[in-house]
């Protein structure tokens, strides 16, 4: 009756289906000549060499000689077929296998469990994700991808059977075995991905082996220690275990493993699937109508190896019509049971040369008539490349999950309004996600050993994300909260908003007893450093959410929810090639920023570059002195000298213009009133910010107030302690007379035209219009560019005065001052004349790191557009980066230094002319290209111990740099 009733579920299968099913999988494109070699081949093997090619022994290259004396003997004794490679290095590994397959008379056929790639079984990092992730992934030609990539490792290392794809349908929560091994619940999800898996690996001639036949998905039992039960009915089990197999079979699947379970609807005898005639023939072979290779599972396992009712296991499984014993417990007495049942007539010559016969065919196919040993040359760096890089980090961005969004809280925006905390649950490091959290804005860890001290702390936060972090070591790991944990996580999203990041395998979610208080929850799948970068990136909307749950958790998520959300133009932080450069070229930076340090031309240098809105290059060279221990660090900030003009003045400048309160023909005495009577009345916006209305270049204003014989600062404009009179912190314990800055405008107003019109760079227009904003706001400049800039582009290492609000460990000092202040200028404004404005200059002042000043060049670079919010329209920056002097041997735009017109110039020479960006006296670099979409920064303080010298300007080291970032632009 059961035979009958597996019939009629069989009959729904098409006819068509089945005419694919012929085809045999193991055939070579050369098929005559494999036969006519596998045919030889078996011609010239004595019974016990056929017999033993049955047999793949686990071979660990890590062990001992005397278990690799144990392998050589099953070699040159047994003859065995084919060995599993397991744990190892692989360089060790490769030059194993070369000495063993020099031993063997039919070259042996390699397999390896390496279904989320070779880290899987060696002590490396040549790792993919697990399938869980790739599951959430709905582009499976990433999925094909990855098949290939993980097969272009195993053929460099001289593995022929890669024992993947797992095709089990994981629907069952405690799987102790599959879990994260699995794509998911959903029979047509896992099917698909399964297949293109199977594609890419086998097109580039790795052959795949789907897992673990008929079925293991849906138990609470490991294999490795009992015989796991599947006990539904044969209905079930066809239309849900057995779904992905038939598609696989129809589109050329290499091999299949059989699971050790028990299966009472199809083997009521009791036997394991692996041992069973009825699950192995009958179904797979002769219904399902496959001719590829079989493989039991490893016999030493306790689903297999403690059933020892039914004889000798190896015979039983070779019975039941597998073709290749993995693992045996014991070759030898395997051996002499099979030519004992060979030479009784229990085992026919027939049944013999299938087996044997298609172990050749696959040996054949894989090149292994023509075998060659593992060249050893470059095998590390070929197992470890780029591409497999490129390819991780594109695969998480494609898993990254949202499951959960109330009031749209993901990405977060709105950063000035948010005060954000990061809380770390788990017991591994999450570190790199607060450390690519803090990229974007202010981000503090809170720490505490109890729940009370913990919600104290938070009292100051309004926003917290709390990341669930385990071990990323391999996927079987505890994923679980623990009840603490719960109680944590329940308490805080009861105050605060809330969002859960968990880096673990979805069902982690199901410890949750309720999810109302938590806003926002995502699914980062694993604890990789790529995963914790990537859900950053997510949270503040650099990349878009793509992912869907391959799996139901509890009642609250089903198979496929995900919420899918657009990027909202942040700056993200990737790879060089992936946006068009190449890292080897772009590499050659790091030794021009050494050449700088070595040759003393600064202390220190940040640098960045950016393209298409992703950071390529983002490292920190040198110290903050030359003596000093304090080394550069991302979070460390510079004094940007005249990048001000463009990060603070001119977009303030930009609003109002676009207000309508100013226009570029707009004159100063129509914005200041004192300039009526003055001789710059008639100076227009446009002329001054292009550097061409015959203002002086600069005034030594400090000069004024030193003394005349001591040419120290003097008493007269100078104390020691502040007060209502001198209250200006020009330095440390030096606080300047607070009535001064409007001596300094009244020196700026009053001070002589330049004799001609032409191209004269000043500082002057930046003290006038940082008097004409501040007046029209009644603000100071420092507070408005926080307000309307810096808060809510998430700047937060960007400000005015760092020694008020940070350590001077996070400073870095600009001079050693012999003129003016006689101290070490390190956390106020190097520029005297930003100075005496109270550290707030309108042409200097501002502190910042590179990553900061990207923002805001990349928001230039937008057209006025950053994490989601227009700060101006296109057309506002367009009439700013215009030169509207350039017929007069004038590049300036508004604001905005313009490449070159002639040779010599800002820039490369190399660069578009729709570029623009600023420099700066400490050393500082700015420039954004619109065309290649580039950004640019180079923060130095070459001004440290002295500014009288500037070898980094006469040496070009900011301008090569530049050139060398478009040489390693990929031409299309």
């Amino acid at each position: 009756m059961r035979h009958i009733l597996f019939t009629i579920v069989f009959l729904y299968i098409s006819v068509s289906t089945f005419a694919q099913i012929q085809q045999n999988p193991l055939a070579s494109k050369d098929v005559e000549a494999q036969k006519k070699w596998v045919d030889s081949v078996y011609k010239s093997l004595s019974l016990e060499e056929k017999v033993g090619q049955l047999y793949m022994v686990q071979v660990m290259s890590n062990h001992d000689q005397t278990a690799k004396a144990k392998i050589v003997d099953l070699i040159r004794t047994h003859h065995i077929g084919g060995i599993i490679y397991s744990l190892g290095g692989p360089v060790r590994q490769a030059k194993l296998n070369n000495e063993l397959q020099a031993l063997s008379k039919t070259p042996l056929l390699i397999g390896m469990d390496a279904e989320w790639g070779l880290s899987m079984r060696l002590d490396s990092t040549y790792a993919f994700p697990w399938n869980m992730t790739l599951g959430a992934i709905k582009d499976h030609t990433l999925i094909e991808q990855t098949g290939k990539q993980i097969g272009e490792h195993c053929k460099r290392l001289g593995v022929h059977f890669n024992f993947a794809p797992v095709v089990d349908i994981n629907t069952n929560p405690l799987n102790p075995i599959i879990g994260n091994r699995s794509f998911g619940e959903d029979r047509d999800n896992v099917t698909e991905k399964s297949l293109a898996f199977m594609k890419g690996m086998q097109n580039v001639g790795v052959l795949a082996s789907a897992k673990h036949f008929p079925g293991h998905g849906d138990t609470d039992q490991d294999s490795h220690k009992t015989l796991p039960t599947i006990s539904f009915n044969e209905k079930r089990i066809d239309s849900i275990e057995l779904y992905p197999y038939r598609k696989l079979i129809t589109e050329g699947l290499s091999s299949v493993m059989v699971a050790h379970l028990k299966v009472p609807s199809l083997e009521p005898s009791g036997y394991p699937s692996s041992l069973s005639k009825y699950i192995v023939t009958d179904i797979l072979k002769e219904k399902l109508g496959f001719q590829g290779l079989i493989f039991t599972d490893a016999l030493d396992m306790k689903g297999a190896a403690d059933f020892k009712e039914v004889g000798s296991i190896d015979l039983a499984a070779f019975k039941a019509g597998n073709d290749v014993m993995l693992m045996s417990e014991d070759v030898a007495i395997g051996v002499s049971k099979i030519i004992e049942a060979y030479n009784a007539g229990e085992i026919t010559e027939a049944r013999l040369e299938l087996s044997v016969k298609k172990i050749l065919q696959a040996k054949y196919k894989v090149g292994l008539n023509k075998y060659e040993p593992i060249g050893l040359n470059n095998l590390s760096t070929d197992l470890k490349r780029l591409k497999d890089d490129i390819l991780y980090e594109e695969l998480l961005e494609n898993a990254l999950t949202i499951v959960k969004n109330e009031k749209d809280l993901l990405p977060l925006r709105q950063l000035e309004d948010k005060t954000i905390a990061y809380v770390k649950m788990g017991d591994d490091q999450g570190s790199v996600f607060l450390d690519e959290l803090k990229k974007y804005t202010r981000v503090h860890q809170v720490e505490a050993d109890s729940l009370v001290n913990l919600m104290a702390k938070l009292q100051d936060y309004n926003t917290v994300v709390i990341g669930l972090h385990r071990s990323n070591q391999n996927p079987w790991k505890s994923y679980q909260f623990t009840e603490t944990e719960l109680t944590w996580l329940y308490e805080i999203a009861r105050t605060h908003k809330v969002v859960l990041d968990v880096f673990v395998k979805p069902y982690a979610l199901s410890d949750l007893a309720n999810i109302e208080n938590i806003e926002s929850i995502v699914v980062s799948y694993q604890n990789s450093k790529i995963a914790q970068e990537k859900s950053a990136q997510l949270i503040f909307g650099a990349i878009e959410s793509k992912g869907a749950l391959p799996v139901s958790i509890g009642n609250y998520f089903k198979v496929g929810d995900g919420i899918q959300n657009n990027a909202i133009n942040r700056l993200s932080y990737t790879v060089p090639e992936r946006v068009g450069m190449d890292s080897k070229k772009l590499n050659k930076i790091d030794s021009l920023a050494m050449k700088a340090i070595k040759g003393k031309m600064t202390p220190g240098i940040q640098l960045l570059v950016a393209r298409k809105g992703k950071v390529i290059y983002n490292k920190s060279f040198g110290k903050h002195t030359y003596s000093g221990k304090e080394i550069v660090e991302f979070d460390n900030i510079y004094d940007v000298a005249s990048l001000t003009k463009i990060l603070a003045t001119l977009p303030l400048l930009m609003e109002l213009e676009e207000k309508g309160e100013v226009t570029l023909d707009t004159k100063l005495s129509q914005i200041l009133p004192s300039y009526k009577k003055s001789n710059k009345a008639n100076i227009t916006l446009k002329a001054m910010l292009s550097h061409y209305a015959r203002l002086r270049p600069w005034e030594p204003f400090y000069a004024h107030t030193l003394d005349s014989v001591t040419k120290r600062p003097s008493a007269k404009y100078y104390r020691t302690e502040p007060s209502e009179k001198f209250n200006i912190e020009v330095a440390n314990n030096l606080y300047l007379r607070s009535d001064y800055p409007d001596s300094i405008q009244k020196i700026i107003k009053d001070s002589e035209l330049l004799s001609r019109t032409q191209y004269r760079y000043s500082d002057f227009p930046y003290y006038i219009l940082k008097k004409y904003i501040e007046n029209y706001y009644d603000r100071t400049l420092d507070f408005l560019v926080q307000e309307h800039f810096y808060k809510s582009l998430g700047a937060n290492y960007t400000m005015y005065n760092p020694y008020h609000k940070i350590s001077n460990k996070k400073i870095v000092p600009t001079e050693i001052d012999d003129y003016y202040r006689f101290q070490e200028v390190h956390g106020y404004v190097h520029d005297m004349g930003a100075a005496m404005q109270n550290g707030v200059g309108g042409h200097a002042g501002v502190f910042s790191n590179a990553n900061d000043v990207a923002k805001i060049m990349q928001l230039f670079l937008q057209k006025g557009f950053y994490g989601g919010k227009r700060y101006f329209k296109p057309e506002t920056l367009d009439k700013f980066n215009q030169c509207y002097f350039c017929d007069k041997g004038n590049r300036r735009g508004i604001g905005f230094d313009k490449p070159q017109l002639g040779e010599d110039g800002p820039t490369c020479g190399c660069i578009s002319l729709n570029s623009f960006g600023h420099s700066g006296f400490t050393g500082t670099y700015a420039w954004a290209d619109p065309e290649e979409e580039i950004v640019y920064v180079f923060l130095a303080n070459r001004t440290y111990p002295s500014a009288t010298q500037n070898l980094l300007l006469k040496e070009n080291i900011r301008t090569e740099i530049q050139r060398l970032i478009y040489e390693a632009i990929i031409e299309q």
